[in-house]
């Protein structure tokens, strides 16, 4: 143990302010504009080699805490790198007319699409204007009769040799509505079924064997009718053909001239083309097309054949910077949409919708870590891309078994992304430890502050900064002292002296508060007053939760004192976080101790209100107290220690100073003044170390002693680790200066228990044995009477089987 007593800090150090001098401005007008980020040197440096590695795997994370400036500073970044990059091609759908189901992806040049698409239009405004006028056209028809005569001559031919031979035997061969016939005649005239069953049984044989040989011979006349009919279409079909190539022709050379130089195009062009041949027929031509519209065919011949347009480069140049804000599977790898026809689900490859993926493809996509996280199937599927490296567009539900409507498999596209994800700290860690993948496909990490140094650099910066934001924002220029009072709000952030907060959000927050109160008040420029009314209007709107405690407190609901002493009682400090409101609130602690063996009861614990940290720190009580009292006997101690009238969880060793001051006052029984709050960690060795949120804890305190009345006795401990992280309210400054309220810095518990007990606690000679009536030699001598105690009361149990009682109860 040190033997220098506690410390009482000074006024100045409890704060530190910004000299005006030193800035070197009179308002922000008198300032150029910040370029550039502040203070993330290390960020930058990462996200510029990220960019420039080109290799897979070499995605990024942005890892800091919202409001660093990390989202827009990355997008800024990569939208200038990505203005020197090649603008990638424009992307389209088109049908595959072999299988509908699978569409064909075809890529031109950026900005192109948009004039392919027209074309096509075109050509089906002059597929309506050209057919059927082309098939009513004298040639085509002469040709089409020709082919026709020539089925009929044949038919003709033999039918009437058939016909002759009939009429050699007095049998007539009739045409009924294409069915053909065999009736005897007589006198020039087919007989009646009367006449003819009036005939001679012999004559009646003879007609019926002679219909008989006739239609034999018909039918051998005819065996090649169905050769005729096939010769016949193919003749006509190749006419359709020859007539629609020859109207296609002057519409698709030009298309096909403009496009030559992307075989993918020319190609898709033949395609269009070959279908064409039945297409055109089918829908322009056939009779059923007569009933049809112009618009129904026009729709119809568009929904086939003109291109489905997923991405377009037509804006300015360079590759697409694409932040997607909502990232499920959907908007990721697009999706496949379905319309009602009759009751069934139908869709085509004019129903396929572009995801981020396409739109970024061959530039950056930036995404929300925790978002992406949160999304099923996404992560995975995102995760395959990238190490597939293509972009394939499917369904996640159906390997579930959750659809079962048919859907289209779209072409494979070949995927070049860098992706930039941009997440917290606890994002990035459990990535890296529940993730093998992640540190393959993410190699490189940009990693922004949470604060910065505070340095003139820095401080230039940050003046400048503020200077762009409220030109940005056409807000009134800031005064010297007002840039002063907001860089002092920012250490506040910091909470440390040499630091400025790098949550740039909340300064602007401020700055656009201060800016509201300088225009409701009618000024010109914002000042000091502005800044600090607006901050107050925060801590009023966020205040309710702090200020009902401490109406409880001064109404005697919670218990706590700042005046008198007692043993076994100190006020301890802690930190509550209601959504954005954090305020400190006094706590009692108390401890208790009596004759046993039960060791240390955390109280906290047994009703499983305390959290691991804090029982960490429960625990290391014990060992100090047994290193520190109980060097010539065992440490048999029953005590129990609790946080009062706390009623949810509690976590942190912040209480640890405070909870051994309160055991050693009641195992010495010394009372503490009430006057005092402390707060502080300690290790076995009794050393005092650094704690969280030691602002808002004293003011917690201040405020409660400042509403009951400042005696000059008040005051708070601290760790001597914290004082650089001393950025206290101004009020708590007044008070300090007029030696109303005091702070003071400790580095060991002797140390706090000296100013709680008002009197020395007492130093250890060369052999362990402390002053004579010093608080540690009271604590040695109760703690001997207890052991000796319980070694008589085991000697008084001879029953009992002998045995070690845990010092901490599990």
């Amino acid at each position: 143990m040190s033997k220098s007593g506690p410390l009482r800090l000074l006024p100045e150090q409890l704060t530190v302010p910004i000299d005006l001098e030193s800035l070197g401005f009179s308002t922000t007008d008198d300032l150029e504009p910040f370029k550039g980020i502040l203070g993330q040197d290390r960020a930058v440096e990462a996200m510029h080699f990220g960019v420039a590695m080109k290799r897979a795997g070499y995605n990024m994370f942005v890892m800091g805490e919202p409001g660093t400036g990390r989202f827009s500073y990355a997008m800024r970044y990569l939208k200038a790198e990505a203005k020197r990059m090649p603008t990638p091609q424009d992307c389209a759908y088109v049908n595959n007319f072999e299988e509908s189901r699978a569409p064909r992806a075809l890529h031109m040049d950026a900005g192109t699409s948009g004039r392919f698409v027209e074309d096509i239009e075109n050509l089906v405004d002059n597929l309506l204007a050209t057919f059927p006028a082309a098939f009513e056209h004298p040639a085509f028809q002469q040709k089409k009769n020709a082919i026709d005569q020539k089925f009929n001559r044949r038919y003709d031919a033999a039918i009437e040799s058939v016909e002759r031979q009939a009429l050699e035997r007095n049998i007539m061969l009739y045409r009924d509505n294409g069915n053909l016939a065999f009736t005897p005649i007589r006198e020039g005239r087919g007989l009646e079924e009367a006449e003819f069953a009036q005939l001679p049984e012999a004559e009646r044989e003879r007609y019926h064997a002679d219909i008989a040989e006739l239609e034999d011979l018909l039918s051998e006349a005819l065996s090649s009718l169905p050769q005729w009919k096939r010769e016949s279409s193919n003749e006509l079909r190749e006419l359709n053909e020859q007539t629609i190539t020859e109207a296609l022709n002057p519409l698709l050379v030009s298309l096909t001239e403009r496009y030559c130089d992307n075989p993918a195009m020319c190609e898709y062009i033949q395609a269009v083309h070959q279908n064409l041949l039945k297409v055109v027929v089918e829908l322009l031509v056939d009779e059923r097309a007569e009933l049809r519209s112009d618009a129904v065919k026009k729709a119809a011949l568009i929904d086939h054949y003109s291109p489905n347009v997923i991405v377009e480069h037509s804006g300015s140049p360079g590759a697409p910077v694409v932040h997607e804000p909502h990232p499920s599977y959907d908007n990721l790898f697009g999706r496949v949409e379905y319309t009602s026809e009759q009751g069934a689900l139908v869709t085509s490859y004019r129903n396929i919708r572009a995801g981020a993926l396409h739109r970024a493809n061959y530039g950056y996509l930036v995404l929300e870590a925790d978002k992406l996280l949160a999304e099923p199937f996404a992560w995975e599927a995102l995760k395959r891309a990238l190490h597939s490296r293509q972009l394939k567009m499917e369904s996640p539900w159906a390997d579930l078994g959750r659809l079962t409507t048919v859907t289209l498999t779209p072409q494979v596209i070949p995927l070049s992304v860098k992706v930039v994800l941009i997440g917290s700290r606890r994002a990035y860690y459990m990535l890296q430890d529940y993730d093998p993948d992640f540190q393959e496909l993410f190699r490189v990490l940009v990693d922004f502050d949470d604060h910065l140094p505070r340095t003139p650099d820095s401080i230039e910066g940050m003046a400048q900064l503020l200077k762009t934001r409220v030109d940005e924002e056409g807000m009134a220029p800031l005064t010297v002292a007002a840039v002063a009072r907001i860089l002092t709000y920012s250490a506040r952030l910091a909470e440390h002296q040499q630091h400025l907060s790098a949550s740039i959000s909340d300064i602007f927050q401020l700055v656009a508060e201060a800016d509201l109160v300088r225009e409701l008040a009618g000024d010109r420029i914002t000042d000091t007053g502005h800044i600090e009314r607006a901050l107050q209007a925060k801590e009023n709107r966020t205040g309710r939760a702090s200020a009902r405690i401490r109406e409880d407190m001064l109404s005697g609901v919670i218990l706590i004192d700042t005046d008198g002493a007692a043993v076994g009682k100190c006020n301890g400090l802690t930190v509550l976080a209601i959504g954005d409101s954090v305020f400190g609130v006094p706590a009692r602690i108390s401890a208790t101790v009596y004759p046993g063996s039960s060791g240390i009861v955390d109280i906290e614990r047994e009703v499983n209100l305390g959290q691991p940290i804090h029982s960490k720190g429960v625990m290391i009580l014990t060992g100090y107290l047994g290193s520190r009292y109980a060097q010539d006997h065992e440490l048999e101690i029953s005590a129990s220690i609790a946080l009062e009238q706390s009623y949810g969880y509690i976590d942190g060793d912040s209480a640890s100073l405070g909870e051994v001051c309160a055991l050693i006052s009641a195992l010495a029984k010394v009372p503490l003044k009430q006057c005092f709050a402390i707060t502080g960690s300690i290790n076995q060795f009794g050393e005092v170390q650094a704690i969280g949120g030691v602002n808002v804890k004293i003011e917690g305190f201040f405020r409660l002693c400042q509403a009951r009345g400042l005696t000059g006795e008040q005051g708070v401990i601290i760790p001597r680790s914290n004082v650089p992280n001393l950025m206290l309210h101004q009020t708590v400054l007044d008070a300090a200066r007029e030696g109303l309220f005091h702070i003071y810095a400790v580095d060991n518990v002797d140390q706090a228990l000296s100013l709680l007990a008002g009197e020395d606690a007492g130093e250890p000679d060369e052999d362990g044995n402390f002053p004579a009536g010093s608080i540690n030699d009271r604590v040695v001598r109760r703690l001997q009477a207890i052991s000796q105690r319980n070694q008589h009361d085991d000697r008084e149990s001879p029953g009992e089987a002998p045995g070690i009682e845990p010092l901490l109860k599990p």
